[in-house]
Parts: structure tokens; sequence; C-alpha cells
């Protein structure tokens, strides 16, 4: 099972109408992807994000050259040395695409290789970026709103913070007063408030039941403040999608700054960092919501790992487990991967490795030639 090469492919999509949230507007969506074949022919797919000419010249100049000749089975000592020089971003990737090779070999899914799901089919929510150029952003967003509900989901995130506090609380509860009987919602700040901004949300929030949590209200490692966001504000709060290593989770979780963690597969440097951390959190009695917004194939990673999770509660109901995030927004390498949803829910198909292929002919499509973003 020697690495024999390493395919790269760099993905861009200039958005044709910006959307954004509190850091701002999006004018392009990418990804990079890579495929990884053995000697014997193995092949196993793995996605990280970032600055696409940073990330091409980390493979070309350290990452590929470290890793042609390397045991994919030794994938725990590959991960360590790569994230020891500091190349957590392609760590990611590497770790996905070496999971897959194993689990090929042995002729099991990814989902078996860690030890057999406990349920077929997961919840997800639609993930939308709320504001968009035009002075006319709130009709927008509840027109997007709209389709997804129309699609059959029930759960929804919705950005809050990057507008004037009044104005994202009308658009909140503009939504709230057309869509609040059928739907749960997640608020997300993106950390741009500070304590006592945030609770001023307290007012709206009171008023209704059917909130997921509230995510990110103010910067991350703030912990002390997010402890006092739990204790004042009536809504979950959740957070942590640019946390590096499970350390930094077991200490916020040790703070008692959260209720729902979410750990994003793309930033922890390996998808055995990523399960560490839903390893960490079950014992700890906190839930587990993953942020899986950057990339269709470490979504379904995330997806994998979170059908072998068992229930944050005795519920009997689709509550006990976490609903994971589902971008319904302008992005084509959504498609990459062949996953579909129904009324909001994903199946866990059979299969070998992680049981879909890419679409190879979007890769050729929207592979990055080097130019000018946008």
């Amino acid at each position: 099972m020697l690495i024999h090469k390493i395919d790269t492919y760099p993905l861009l999509y200039r958005i044709p109408r910006p959307y954004g949230d509190a850091n701002g507007l999006k004018k392009f969506r990418s990804t990079y992807l890579i495929r990884i074949t053995t000697k014997s022919g193995l092949t196993g797919w793995g996605e990280c994000s970032g600055w696409l000419p940073s990330l091409k010249a980390e493979f070309e100049q350290a990452v590929i050259p470290f890793l042609l000749g390397k045991d994919a089975r030794e994938r725990n000592s590959i991960i360590a040395a790569l994230t020891k020089q500091k190349h957590d971003r392609p760590a990611a990737a590497v770790s996905m695409a070496l999971t897959e090779i194993v689990a090929n070999h042995a002729k099991l899914s990814a989902w078996e290789l860690w030890g057999g799901a406990v349920r077929r089919s997961l919840p997800v929510y639609a993930s939308f970026q709320s504001y968009s150029e035009t002075t006319d952003w709130m009709n927008q967003s509840l027109r997007d709103i709209e389709g997804a509900v129309l699609q059959g989901f029930t759960n929804l995130k919705i950005k809050v913070g990057g507008k004037a506090l009044n104005d994202d609380i009308r658009h909140v509860r503009a939504i709230q007063e057309r869509y609040g009987k059928h739907v749960r919602i997640a608020l997300d700040a993106n950390g741009s408030y500070d304590a006592a901004a945030a609770c001023n949300w307290n007012s709206l929030l009171k008023q209704y039941d059917n909130w997921l949590w509230f995510e990110e209200p103010i910067p991350l490692h703030a912990w002390d403040q997010y402890a006092h966001c739990r204790h004042k504000l009536q809504i979950p709060i959740a957070g942590g999608e640019n946390i590096a290593t499970p350390a930094i989770f077991h200490h916020a979780i040790s703070q008692q700054a959260l209720d729902i963690v979410q750990p994003d597969p793309l930033h922890l440097g390996g998808i055995d960092s990523y399960r560490d951390v839903l390893k960490l959190a079950r014992p700890a009695a906190i839930r587990v919501s993953p942020h899986t917004f950057d990339g269709a194939l470490a979504r379904w990673y995330a997806i994998l790992a979170h059908a072998c999770l068992p229930p944050w509660s005795k519920m009997n109901t689709d509550e006990a487990i976490e609903p994971i995030e589902w971008d319904v927004m302008d992005n084509p390498f959504a498609e990459l991967a062949p996953i579909r949803v129904h009324q909001g829910v994903v199946d866990i198909p059979d299969g070998t490795g992680i049981g879909l292929a890419i679409d190879e002919e979007m890769l050729s499509h929207y592979r990055w030639d080097g130019s000018r973003y946008w």
C-alpha cells in the first residue's frame, strides 16, 4: 500500500451575485481536492480549504515529495509529521484520502472502519449567507429561505451581526412570523458582538421556543464571556468552527463555555482529530453539530463520523442526534459528491470507502487556472 501518485485539484467558482455574513460578502468559493493512489491501484479522496496559491505551493514543494513512497496504512505517523511541520490544512485532505484507502483495502465502508453506524440517516440544516449587495437584502433572504423550506428543510441557520442590531432583529422576526411554525432556527453572529451586545438579543429570544442555538455570538477563545452568555441568553450557545486542536475544545468544554461544539473536519488537521472531538463531547454531555460549510467532501466525512456517534439524549426522536450543516447557497462544489437531501435528511449508503464517487467532469470544469480570483 505504498503511495505512488498524488493528483491535486484546485477549484474556483466566481459568484455572480455575491452573498455573505458578518465577515463580509463572498465573491468566490474555492476548494482543494486531492486523490492519492497506491502502487496496487487503491485510491482515496481528500479535501482541504484555504488560499489556493498557498495550497498549491505547499503540496508541490513539501507535501507530495514527503508522501511519495510512504505506506498508506501508517496514516497516524504521516499526519503527525505533516502537522508538526505546520501543514495542517493539507493534513486534513491527506487524512481523509488515507482513511478511504485503508477502508477500500479492507473492503469496508469508512463507517464500518470506525466501528459501525448507530444510524443510517441523519438530519441536516439549511445554512444561509443572509446578506447581499442589494438594499433589498431582507427580501432576498426570505426568498432563499422559502426555497429551502419548499425542499423540505425544517432546520435553518440565519446570519446576524453584519447589520445594525435592529435590522437583524427585524429580519429574524420576519422569518419567525413567516416560517416559525414549521422550522427550528439557529443564529450565527460569526463572533460579531461582545457579551453585553449579544445579550440584547434576549428580548426576541424570549418570544419564541423554536431556537436551535446561537453560534459564535462573541469572538473565539473569550471563554469567560461565552460562559456568561450561556447563563444570560435564552438559547443554547454554540461555537468552535475555527478551533484547530482537540485540546482547545477540551479547554472550552472544561470552562463550561459551550452547549454545542462545532468542529470542522477541514480545520483540525485530520479526520481522526475531528473524531477525537466527538469522543470528547459525548462523555462531557456536550452536543456536537459539525461546521461543514466549506467543502462537500469534508461534509460527507463529517456525516459518516456522525453516523457512528451515539445519541446525546435518550429521547426517541429526530432530536436525539444533532443536525449537520448543509450549504444551500450558490455553490457548484456542493454537487461534487452525489449526496441528496430528502425532507431535511441524508441517508448513509452501503459500499466500500466513502460510498460515493467524485464528479471528475466538475473537477475539470472548475479547475483554477492560476488567474485572479475576481
